[in-house]
């Protein structure tokens, strides 16, 4: 959101400057990421100064240009060559100097000192083309004689400049979505510091009404979605175009003026944060205005020339033959003030939230008016900006008031009473202020004491803070204006010593995020919203289970994630499009699931949320170099830091069941599964589909554990304490041509089956599927350990074992020993 400092100066008499200003509108809640200058001028007419021509000669090798000297202030003229017919001695014009800037549309170019014809020119006399100020180009600019050489043009022509914050407003702050909002609470920190602080509210005590020629019906058919709605007609207006104070106003901020009603309306909502709506008094069909739903599939063109169509739950404003306009979010085209209009009906009005943010989301909109309506207006100012608005019609566009102002309000929102007690503000805030200094503050929030007692304060909040409900909200109010920088950091730390047999969650989260990001991993952190789409036809990741958002922002934020593919396949993707093609990133994150089944009494206990542990590979396993040749990554190496994780953990991989699976979203990949079956881990090769649709051709490799399940897991293990045996340990591999449809969880589960006392472990150390064998077949290399604790093991009873194991693979498994 764009706010003007010369804007908030007409509310506020600040007299610091706008850095400071930035500062304590972010201390205060309203961060400023950034600002940045305006010019009612483009270039600001820098440069250029007012000059007086002493002489003019004609160029001795062009007919068509004059040699002048033009006193520009300076110790010594200036000698321009100039080509326009009108130039004559003793005119004041303006002059754009060497080094000076000039702008046309988009395009600029640069002053320079320059030969013409064998004349030097040191600078530029202007056409007002040239310099922004017209669309003249018959001659130079030929000022009065009052104006004075030496002077600058930006300050002769007045141009203004001014300096632009983008305040990052959040969504529990609407209030402050307003130059005079802003204004608000910059005067309530101010008056914390300085004794006079005024907080001057435009006033419309003079607003009458000039007749009732034109009165308007109106009826509210659905005061759920429209508590109050207020309007009235003015008569005889002008449509044109704005004054040049409304238009910089408006250009300040980025919004483009469109004629002078529309331009009042939009003047007003930037100003008080009160959207507004004018409509053609004449093409109210029946003079009469109904705020009502319309039938399921009606279709409506909007001001965008776009025909929708309609949900019975949208909230129209209708005359008496059909909709004008889709209340709170955007016009139709038919209602509109155009050049021809000459009477307008003005709509204030305060509408439910939830039904514009439906409404708006349906049809993929997004107005002005709807990002204030969705969070909450004010419902009392409705009648305020409604007069404050007509005056200034009147005032700019003429026209007479012609209708009493009509008020539907049947059922009048009250204000919000709070308890507030003295000592859970002390409690919350760290700090133990001044009672005086807390009513001070409440009192220049516009907080209302009701009562005062010993211990507390009965408090009544005004309607526009609908984001404060509770005695916390009220005490980070009084936090916020008092100032988070003023709360002393204590010296001492109070703790509590507790002895619990549950992992320390945050201690392994350390453990293993500083495990990987000390072997080159990035950590990452993704929203834990997403779209939909994702999900659709996904067998792993059912549609069915998502848990969808009422009222979303977005359409590519309207449900919960299920896991963290999706949003590492948007970083990489991200990464990749910007030459960063290695990558290796992780997240730690919680996924959510809908589980309707369950039937619960209790809605929540329809949903589950797991935390996760997600990493991705992809490219070069390090940075190519002149010592370093490539190596592009592999399954196998993010396998190894997955298996690393598990055993830091205290995890005994021996202990899990390791099968291969494939699914929609990998390709290729091994599970880790628990002795109940559920899944603790997996890691495989990304689907190639999946990677085209985020625009990804390299191989990404995914890692995912159940962190829920991996903590529940640690906390089951036992620590027990073995020594190390004193005889070593033998050896032995087998390369075994299989089918493939054969596991290596069932290689794994007959080698023990076969040797149960001396084998110790079972793995895999190389795999491989090619044109070398037969495309039905695949060759596994396995590792087999085994080790006697009380004697060294002899060649004679390994290779028993061996040949064992070999008879027992070529007989359950068909295998070939290559």
């Amino acid at each position: 959101m764009k706010i003007s400092y010369n804007w908030l100066k007409e509310y506020l008499n600040l007299e610091i400057d706008s850095e400071k200003v930035s500062e304590i509108l972010t201390d205060i809640g309203l961060e400023v990421s950034g600002t940045e200058k305006f010019q009612s001028l483009k270039g600001g007419l820098e440069g250029i100064i007012i000059g007086r021509v002493l002489t003019k000669e004609k160029h001795p090798d062009a007919d068509k240009l004059s040699l002048t000297t033009v006193d520009v202030g300076g110790a010594e003229p200036l000698h321009i060559v100039c080509g326009a017919p009108n130039v004559e001695a003793g005119q004041k014009v303006v002059v754009a100097t060497v080094g000076t800037t000039l702008y046309h549309n988009d395009e600029s170019f640069t002053i320079k000192k320059a030969k013409i014809r064998g004349q030097v020119s040191e600078g530029m006399i202007c056409a007002e083309d040239e310099i922004g100020l017209g669309t003249s180009h018959e001659g130079i600019m030929v000022l009065p004689n009052d104006a004075k050489p030496g002077t600058s043009a930006a300050s002769y022509f007045k141009i203004s400049s001014d300096t632009i914050f983008e305040v990052e407003l959040t969504p529990n702050r609407i209030d402050g979505a307003s130059h005079f909002g802003v204004a608000r609470d910059l005067a309530a920190f101010m008056r914390q510091y300085f004794e006079e602080v005024e907080l001057n509210k435009p006033i419309v005590d003079n607003f009458k009404i000039d007749n009732n020629s034109n009165p308007i019906e109106i009826i509210v058919e659905n005061p759920e979605a429209c508590p109050r709605y207020s309007g009235l007609t003015i008569s005889g207006v002008k449509v044109g175009e704005s004054p040049k104070w409304l238009q910089e106003r408006l250009l300040s901020i980025g919004h483009k003026p469109i004629n002078n009603v529309v331009d009042v309306t939009n003047f007003v909502l930037f100003e008080i944060g009160q959207p507004l709506h004018a409509f053609d008094l004449d093409k109210i069909q029946g003079n009469k205005v109904i705020v009502k739903n319309l039938q399921e599939g009606t279709t409506f063109v909007t001001l965008d020339e776009v025909e929708r169509k309609l949900s019975s739950e949208d909230l129209m404003i209708c005359n008496s033959n059909g909709g004008m306009c889709i209340g709170g979010v955007f016009g139709g085209i038919d209602s509109g003030i155009k050049e021809t209009t000459k009477n307008i009906f003005l709509e204030s009005a305060c509408f439910n939230p939830v039904s514009i943010r439906k409404s708006a989301k349906r049809h993929g909109l997004s107005t002005d008016a709807s990002f204030r309506f969705e969070r909450g207006s004010d419902p009392n100012i409705t009648v305020y900006a409604l007069k404050r608005a007509a005056m200034l019609i009147k005032e700019i566009a003429g026209g007479e008031i012609s209708s009493e102002i009509v008020d539907i309000y049947p059922h009048p929102i009250k204000n919000t009473s709070v308890e507030l007690s003295f000592a859970e503000v002390e409690s919350l805030i760290g700090k133990q202020l001044e009672r005086n200094q807390i009513k001070n503050i409440l009192a220049s929030l516009d907080i209302k004491i009701l009562a005062e007692k010993e211990k507390a304060l009965l408090l009544e909040i005004p309607a526009y803070r609908v984001d404060v409900k509770r005695p916390a909200d009220v005490i980070e109010e009084i936090l916020r204006i008092y100032g988070y920088n003023n709360i002393e950091i204590s010296e001492t730390v109070n703790s509590a010593i507790t002895i619990s047999k549950k992992p320390n969650k945050e201690l392994i989260t350390n453990t293993i995020s500083g495990y990987l990001s000390s072997n080159g991993f990035n950590e990452i952190m993704n929203n834990s919203l997403t779209k939909s789409s994702y999900y659709e036809g996904n067998n792993k990741f059912p549609e069915s289970r998502l848990v969808k958002i009422l009222n979303p922002l977005s359409n590519d934020l309207n449900c919960m994630r299920q896991t963290l593919l999706y949003g590492g396949l948007e970083v990489i993707s991200y990464n990749i499009n910007r030459k960063n093609s290695d990558i290796k990133i992780f997240e730690i994150g919680n996924c959510y699931f809908s589980d309707k089944n369950l039937n619960s009494e209790n809605p929540r206990d329809n949903y589950l949320e797991e935390a996760h542990i997600g990493m991705f590979i992809s490219g070069e396993k390090e940075l190519i170099n002149w010592i370093t040749p490539g190596s592009k990554t592999s399954v196998f190496y993010l396998k190894s830091y997955l298996e690393n994780i598990l055993k830091r953990t205290g995890i005994h991989l021996d202990s899990l069941i390791w099968e291969e699976f494939s699914d929609d979203v990998i390709s290729a990949g091994f599970a880790y599964k628990l002795k109940n079956n559920k899944v603790l881990a997996s890691v495989g090769i990304v689907d190639k589909k999946l990677l085209n649709n985020f625009d990804i051709r390299q191989e990404v490799f995914f890692g995912d554990i159940n962190y829920t399940e991996l903590l529940n897991t640690v906390s089951k293990e036992d620590v027990s304490f073995a020594e190390i045996s004193k005889f070593p340990a033998v050896r032995r591999d087998l390369a075994l041509l299989i089918d493939n449809g054969v596991k290596f969880s069932k290689i794994k589960e007959l080698a023990h089956k076969t040797e149960r006392e001396l084998l110790v472990k079972v793995s895999m150390f190389d795999f491989y599927k090619g044109d070398k064998i037969a495309k039905e077949k695949k060759s596994y290399a396995v590792s087999f350990v085994f080790q006697d604790k009380e004697k060294t093991l002899t060649d004679k009873q390994i290779d028993k074992i061996m040949s064992r194991l070999i008879t027992v693979y070529k007989e359950q498994l068909s295998a070939e020993i290559r």
